[in-house]
Parts: structure tokens; C-alpha cells; sequence
């Protein structure tokens, strides 16, 4: 080559790279943190950072080793980056501290979508997944256990101790192996009594939220007289019981299983509120400590940014059917749609393939007044009409996260970094499907 070569003009017109990059852009970036010293390692514009942490998330490679080689090796990150190689670390300090920024691009890209005529809210649908987080099962321990543990841990340090004073005495080699082995013990030992303290702490707070619902209770007792009074009511628990777990690798993560037929994973609850319109937008993300969908049906309505939209309609499945979280969706002037019972129990197959006894199994009929009311809404025409939305909106979403991104596990660890890094791969899939979007209206 004669002449430095145009990275333009190695990449197609209608990549997607042209168009994280110009929507990037349109971005303020004056809450991302920068390095205002100018002094230590090199340093890049956030607008860069941001767009090659979009792109590359939309396309499979989440790791920041693997993005730092893809600096190298992929033409469009080159076209990113200007053909510039931010090293690994600085991604991933990048990365670390600006979710509250990535969260703000996140509703601006939302905006964005408004102002191209692409979403428009009104009907909604949410649900949840499970994906695993970055640690491994096998490092829970149970409460009483660690405290077990650690006691172990004790003696044995005493007597590596004992022995590293013998072995100084007479000079020998394997002195010199000790005080890596009492290291390790030691490391160890703290990290299950900062497990245990965890735990009591958790336990704390929780009896502290427990303390005014219990002495209502209790007041509501006093006010009965004879065996009318019924059991005693029990007090709060202050102390984590004996089986309590915690895992020592990541202490927010929690051990979940999809069905009754799965095993157990150490995972996080990713929550995902989707437009039902049309456009298959997410416009809420968030993360959950819970396996059950219950109580988390209000905060992802809630969560949806005034300046978006307000939903008008709320699809959930059967998961989320909780008469108290229902009625704060309400309140808020939505309509909930939420089944009343397990989806596949409810459909009719003319030719079902499974025994016959199972087939003429009768589903079991809700009984509170609030399901009662909720299953006649879902069997009007536009409820059946509404309702048949929610598995083609919400669902294909995590689909398409899972499958074609390929996101199945969190690289960070605690729950405020988990729903940072959830926030990206949900930003990351709303500007992979405005491209789609954008490019389905301009053929």
C-alpha cells in the first residue's frame, strides 16, 4: 500500500458500527468519568469507550481481553477505535465505573427511538430469566458450618505456626513452604467470617423491616380474650438460622433453578420490561436476588422512565400474580393482564401427545375474588387479543440475548455491578434492534 488505507472502505455501507457510532454521538457524555489529571495510562474519549463497548456487546464479545483483540483482529472495532488498542484493563475500569452513565445513554437511546418514530409506549410486557453468575455453587456455605470452619482454621494455623518455629530452629527448607499454607488458611478465614457477618447482618435488617408488621400483629392479639387470642406470635428472628447459606465468591448471588426439572445454578433474576407495540424495545432492565417473579411485577412498571411513556397495558405470566403488586400497577393507572394459572395447562391441544390421564387432568379453578376478576378480563376478546402479545414480545428478547448475543453468564460480581453490566447488554440489544428497525424502513 502506497498511501495509508480508508477504514471506510473496508466496511459495508449498512454495517451496524455507522450507526452505534452516530447514535453515540447524539449522547451527552458529561457524566462518564475520565482521568481530568491527563497523567498515568493513555487515555480515550468516552464517546469511543462507550461505542466500542455497545458494538462489541451486540456482537458476541463481552470479555474485555477479547475485546482488546478485537481491536486488533476486527476491522469495525479498528473503525471504532480509530486504530487505536485500549488494553483490557482500561475497558474494564471503563466499564466499572460508569453504569450510572451507561443507565442515562440507556433512556437516551429510548428517545432516540421516539424521535425516529420507532416506539411508542403503551402496552408492555415483562418477565424474567435466570443467568449465572461468576461464581460456582460449590463455594456456599451454610452458616453454622463456616462458624465450624473457622474454628478448624484456627487450630490449624496454630499448629503450621508450631511447626514454622521448629522448623526455623533447625534451619530446613520447608520453613520456607509455611507461611504460604498459613496464608492461604488465613485468607480463608477471613473471608468465612466476613461470610458470617453477612449473614447477621441480613438477618438484622430483615427482623428490623419485620418489627412493625409483628407488634401490629401482636397488638391485634392482645385486643382477642380467651382461645380466641390463638397461637402466640413469634418475634423476629435477630440471628440467621444454622442452614442459612451465603457463597463466599459472590455473596449477592443466589442459588436459583428455572423449573422443577432443572438443577440448581448460582444466578441472578434479570428482569426485562418489553414494548408490545412493535417495536420489541427494552425499556426497563433491572436484576433481582429472588427465583420468583412475585413480588417484582411494581418496580418494573415503575421503573419505565417518565420521558419514554407511560404503559397503559401490563402483561405478565402467571409468575408475577400477586394481588398487592397488581394493585400498585393499577394504582399507577395501568391495566394488568396477568394469567392466572400456568399457560400450558390453559391451552387446548386437538391433538395432544401426551397420556390420556394427563390430558383430561381438570386445572385447578382460582379462588380469591382478585383471580376471579383477573381470569374474566384475560377471556374478553381483547383481553385473549392483549394477552397473546406477551410471548412474542417479551420472550424472543431473551431469546435473542441469549442465542445470537450469546450473553449466559455475568462477568462482574454483586448485585450493583450486575445490574450495570445488564443495563449494557440491554443497551447493547436496543440499539442492535433500532439498526434492524432503521434498515427494515429504509429497504
Amino acid at each position: 500500500m502506497l498511501l495509508p488505507p480508508d477504514l471506510r472502505e473496508w466496511i459495508p455501507a449498512d454495517d451496524m458500527v455507522h450507526f452505534v457510532i452516530e447514535a453515540v454521538e447524539r449522547m451527552g457524555m458529561g457524566s462518564f468519568r475520565v482521568n481530568e489529571r491527563g497523567t498515568g495510562s493513555e487515555q480515550y474519549p468516552p464517546g469511543m469507550m462507550l461505542a466500542l463497548l455497545v458494538y462489541c456487546y451486540a456482537n458476541g464479545i463481552f470479555s474485555s481481553r477479547r475485546i482488546e483483540r478485537a481491536s486488533y483482529r476486527d476491522v469495525a472495532v479498528r473503525y471504532v477505535t480509530a486504530d487505536t488498542h485500549p488494553d483490557h484493563d482500561t475497558i474494564a475500569t471503563f466499564r466499572r465505573e460508569n453504569f450510572d452513565a451507561v443507565a442515562e445513554c440507556f433512556v437516551n437511546t429510548l428517545l432516540l427511538a421516539r424521535e425516529l418514530g420507532l416506539l411508542k409506549v403503551g402496552t408492555v410486557s415483562t418477565d424474567g430469566t435466570q443467568i449465572k453468575a461468576n461464581a460456582s455453587k460449590h463455594r456456599n456455605v451454610e452458616y453454622q458450618r463456616a462458624g465450624e470452619l473457622i474454628e478448624q482454621l484456627k487450630m490449624d494455623v496454630a499448629g503450621l505456626l508450631e511447626k514454622a518455629e521448629k522448623a526455623d530452629n533447625t534451619e530446613r527448607d520447608e520453613g520456607q513452604q509455611l507461611p504460604e499454607e498459613i496464608s492461604r488458611r488465613e485468607k480463608l478465614r477471613a473471608k468465612l467470617e466476613e461470610a458470617r457477618q453477612r449473614l447477621e447482618t441480613q438477618a438484622k435488617l430483615k427482623a428490623e423491616n419485620e418489627r412493625a408488621e409483628y407488634e401490629s400483629k401482636v397488638e391485634t392479639r392482645e385486643q382477642r380474650k380467651g382461645r380466641r387470642k390463638g397461637k402466640k406470635i413469634l418475634p423476629p428472628k435477630e440471628h440467621p438460622d444454622a442452614d442459612k447459606q451465603i457463597n463466599l465468591v459472590d455473596a449477592d448471588s443466589r442459588l436459583m433453578r428455572k423449573n422443577k426439572r432443572s438443577g440448581y445454578e448460582q444466578s441472578y433474576n434479570a428482569q426485562a420490561t418489553v414494548d408490545a407495540d412493535g417495536s420489541q424495545l427494552v425499556l426497563n432492565a433491572r436484576v433481582s436476588q429472588c427465583a420468583s417473579d412475585r413480588n417484582e411485577l411494581a418496580s418494573n412498571i415503575e421503573g419505565v422512565s417518565g420521558n419514554v411513556g407511560k404503559p397503559t397495558a401490563v402483561l405478565a405470566d402467571s409468575g408475577y400474580a400477586c394481588e398487592d403488586q397488581v394493585q400498585r400497577v393499577e394504582n399507577g393507572g395501568a391495566t394488568a393482564y396477568v394469567s392466572t394459572g400456568a399457560e400450558a395447562r390453559q391451552m387446548r391441544r386437538r391433538y395432544d401427545l401426551r397420556p390420556t390421564h394427563k390430558c383430561s387432568e381438570s386445572r385447578k379453578e382460582p379462588k380469591a375474588d382478585w383471580l376471579l376478576a383477573m381470569k374474566a378480563r384475560l377471556e374478553t376478546d381483547k383481553g385473549r387479543t392483549l394477552y397473546a402479545l406477551r410471548k412474542q414480545t417479551v420472550e424472543p428478547v431473551f431469546g435473542i440475548i441469549k442465542n445470537v448475543m450469546g450473553f449466559r453468564q455475568f462477568l462482574l460480581r454483586g448485585l450493583a455491578k450486575v445490574e450495570g453490566e445488564w443495563s449494557l447488554v440491554t443497551l447493547a440489544y436496543n440499539m442492535k434492534r433500532l439498526w434492524n428497525m432503521k434498515e427494515a424502513l429504509a429497504a
